[in-house]
């Protein structure tokens, strides 16, 4: 078996472009004929649009047109992928949301003109000559103040700021009111997770281009879904047939979720190439990005957890806001409740649980998924109040957790949140956790700090996140409105190299270097014979794209089954040729072999005859060797694991400084270790940013007060330790044919609750043992008052 095959710490092949310039990006694509696209914006937050005069700016030199909304009156809303249905069983309220604004501009960055002109600086300079008259209206910014004042819409036509109000599970509702009335001891805690800003290391672009010789459109961008772009805005928006639409997603330089969605610009740039019949390219600024790429988090949540007077879990109840901001985003509407609410359970066995979630407009940038979407949420809620429990009943946090723990003898495990786990073995990666990070020498290294002058504390939680979203079936009836499987196609070429087609997009995970190496596995020839091919309509199968750690476990499995179904036609050739029943033949290390016998043909020998078919079965097989396959899971997939984080604090000023972070997390088999190592660490970069720096602040006007990398804090290489990680701890997925669970949110999920427990520890080993909870981000500010107050 030659090298580099599953299980390999290749390095990715990918990087060698991307490290030496020779990557191709969005904003790379310059086509004949371009024009230039700039947005005018709104600077308030609520507004009435009273009049827009863009004759100044249509006047101006190189300017082409000047759109505003009314000339999108015929065309669609930009539509939201999920539906929420209440606890009552009625549809969420779903305001339009226009490609440019009419009637009202709903948040700071809402377009509602945009002109095209020859040269980017001069839509710019004809930009601020477009005039508008908006008559400013107070800003909805306040959830709590939104839902209960009638009086002040951010959707006048619907009536309520409330999107909707969502009961999980509502059966579960008063058994679990009942367990909480009744236990002996509850811990309550009232906790905001921050909003965030993605700030990919790209920023958006979009390229929109029109051939009217045949009526087709064509849109670059900077997208993780090129299929779901062009389904939502050909269907739903521009009403463009998908065989008259093509999108493309080159490289992307990063995602973490907001570039899932459907953005107006794109919708925009491929009307605007049509009606002036030349393509039109828009580029975000990072000022842009800030006010209109989809912000992450932003919930306000009550968590009650009731507990025995032995420390074990009864019922577990939460309420919480959840912020939409001021249009719904694709996937907006499920962050908060299905990729949530499901996860609520933990790695514990609860025996009650309800959640209930209040979605809320607001004059804000649309929120939707970030780096975890709704696990993050969910864990750190869960992980907090546990710490607090813990604290309240003088139990130690590992063992409480362990008390709690699903046993690996109770897989599969139902939840009483409706999803089944199907492997999992938490005590095994808490002992791990406890040998890397050496817990046993942690009061060593507390007085080493003391002795320093600083309080050293130590957080531990854990976490377990569902990927895959699956199957179809059942997202459908909860209001998904796409399907969520994915798509392979593998060719073989005559001199057996292989080109594999998917639905999935790579902008970060390695997918060009892991994907071979499962392929290359199944045959037994070196990765470098199979190319990976992504992000173009044109070329690849109808796919769901990447996002939700599914690309392995939901794309993977895709090629696996078509590549079965390659190898299955090659052994019926290789049995032609070798004058044997293809079930006598084997495949190994590239070579087909009869059973028992000395009789063999090389891989390239049979993929050379299935397209020079001299000697071939022509009567029972058709040349070529080529497969497509479509994979739609039974179930998520479960990973999960447990951090540990120690923090030094300095008790005269409150500064934080991680000092050492461990991860032990189960993802199952592990194609590439290099790969899965390195997306545990940018998750707990990311993990750590939210904990201890980044916030979106907006003021009660509705301004972005955090609009700059002058005023949004970024984690840098100072602020992260040399973490340890794990993955040693294996408990393959019971319904993947490669028994993957998936990689790429662990770190952002695990590591918020591990980083804000270690802060709390440290001051309680401090003497302040009144601080029982600090709001993300634990600046030096907000420690510091903290320790002041009695």
């Amino acid at each position: 078996m030659p090298d580099g095959g599953i299980g390999a710490p290749t390095k990715r092949r990918e990087d060698l472009r991307f490290l030496t310039g020779k990557g191709r990006y969005t904003d790379d694509i310059n086509l004949r004929g371009q024009s230039y696209c700039v947005f005018v914006r709104s600077q308030v937050a609520h507004g009435r649009i009273v009049s827009i005069d863009t004759s100044k700016a249509a006047a101006m030199p190189g300017v082409i047109q000047v759109f505003t909304g009314d000339d999108f009156a015929e065309v669609g809303s930009i539509p939201c992928g999920w539906q929420i249905h209440d606890r009552k069983g009625e549809p969420m309220l779903e305001p339009a949301h226009p490609v440019l604004a009419r009637g009202k501009v709903r948040y700071v960055g809402d377009a509602y003109a945009a002109v095209v002109a020859e040269t980017e600086a001069q839509a710019r300079d004809a930009a601020e000559a477009v005039e508008a008259e908006i008559e400013e209206l107070p800003a909805v910014i306040d959830m709590v103040k939104a839902v209960s004042d009638k009086s002040n819409l951010v959707h006048d036509e619907i009536g309520s700021n409330l999107c909707y109000d969502w009961g999980f599970v509502e059966e579960n509702r008063e058994a679990t009111a009942k367990a909480i009335d009744e236990a002996y001891h509850v811990t309550t805690l009232e906790l905001v997770n921050n909003r965030l800003i993605p700030n990919a290391m790209e920023p958006r672009v979009a390229v929109g281009d029109y051939d009217e010789t045949n009526d087709h459109s064509t849109l670059h961008t900077t997208s993780q879904n090129p299929h779901v772009i062009r389904l939502l805005m050909g269907a739903f928006v521009l009403g463009i047939p998908e065989h008259k639409l093509r999108v493309v997603a080159p490289d992307v330089g990063g995602g973490f979720g907001s570039k899932i969605f459907h953005y107006a610009e794109e919708a925009f740039v491929t009307f605007a190439a049509k009606q002036i019949k030349r393509p039109v390219k828009w580029t975000s600024t990072r000022s842009e990005a800030f006010m209109t790429d989809a912000h992450g988090r932003d919930h306000v949540t009550k968590i009650e957890l009731a507990l025995d007077n032995e420390g074990h879990f009864l019922a577990l109840r939460t309420n919480t806001y959840a912020n939409m901001g001021a249009y719904l985003s694709t996937f907006s509407t499920s962050v908060p409740t299905y990729l949530h609410g499901t996860l609520m359970a933990g790695n514990y066995k609860t025996p009650h649980i309800y959640v209930n979630v209040k979605a809320v407009f607001t004059n804000t940038v649309p929120v939707d998924a970030y780096r975890g979407a709704g696990r993050p949420e969910a864990t750190f809620q869960l992980e907090r109040v546990i710490d607090k429990a813990a604290r309240e009943m003088g139990i130690d946090p590992i063992e409480i957790r362990r008390r709690n723990f699903i046993q690996p003898d109770e897989f599969p495990y139902q939840t009483p949140v409706a999803v089944s786990y199907d492997t999992g073995n938490y005590q095994a990666t808490m002992d791990k956790l406890i040998e890397i990070a050496d817990l046993d020498g942690f009061e060593e290294r507390r007085a080493a700090s003391a002795a320093r002058g600083k309080l050293r504390g130590l957080g531990v939680n854990c976490y377990i996140e569902a990927c895959g979203i699956a199957p179809s079936n059942l997202v459908g009836q909860l209001g998904a409105r796409a399907g969520l499987y994915e798509s392979a196609t593998v060719r073989v070429n005559a001199t057996g190299g292989l080109v594999v087609m998917t639905g999935s997009h790579s902008h970060g995970q390695g997918h060009e270097t892991a994907f071979p190496q499962v392929i290359a596995s199944m045959i037994g020839i070196d990765p470098s014979m199979v190319e990976i091919v992504h992000g173009d309509t044109a070329n690849t199968p109808m796919g769901m794209g990447t996002y939700g750690s599914r690309s392995l476990a939901v794309g993977g499995s895709a090629m696996v089954k078509a590549t079965e179904k390659i190898i299955a036609k090659a052994k019926k050739i290789a049995a032609h040729i070798l004058e044997a029943s293809d079930q006598d033949i084997e495949l190994k290390d590239g070579m087909f072999t009869v059973k028992g016998t000395d009789k063999s043909k090389a891989w390239g020998d049979i993929t050379l005859a299935a397209y020079v078919p001299h000697n071939y079965p022509l009567e029972s097989l058709e040349p070529g060797l080529e497969e497509t396959a479509f994979y739609d899971p039974s179930n998520f997939t479960y990973p999960a694991g447990a951090y540990a984080c120690e923090v030094e604090v300095d008790p005269e000023t409150g500064q934080v400084e991680i000092a050492s972070f461990a991860a032990a997390d189960d993802f199952g088999n592990i194609i590439n270790p290099l790969i899965v190592s390195g997306q545990v660490h940018g998750g707990i970069g990311q993990g750590i940013g939210q904990a201890l720096l980044e916030q979106a602040v907006y003021d009660d006007n509705g301004q972005l007060l955090s609009g700059s990398y002058m005023d949004y804090a970024m984690p840098r290489a100072s602020d992260v330790p040399s973490y340890v990680v794990d993955h040693s701890c294996q408990t393959p997925c019971t319904h993947n044919p490669l028994g993957v669970k998936g990689c790429g949110e662990a770190g952002a999920i695990g590591s918020p609750p591990a980083v804000v427990n270690a802060v709390i520890d440290a001051l309680h080993r401090g003497g302040h043992t009144h601080v029982s909870h600090i709001n993300m981000p634990l600046s030096p500010s907000r420690v510091w008052a903290a320790m002041q107050k009695s």
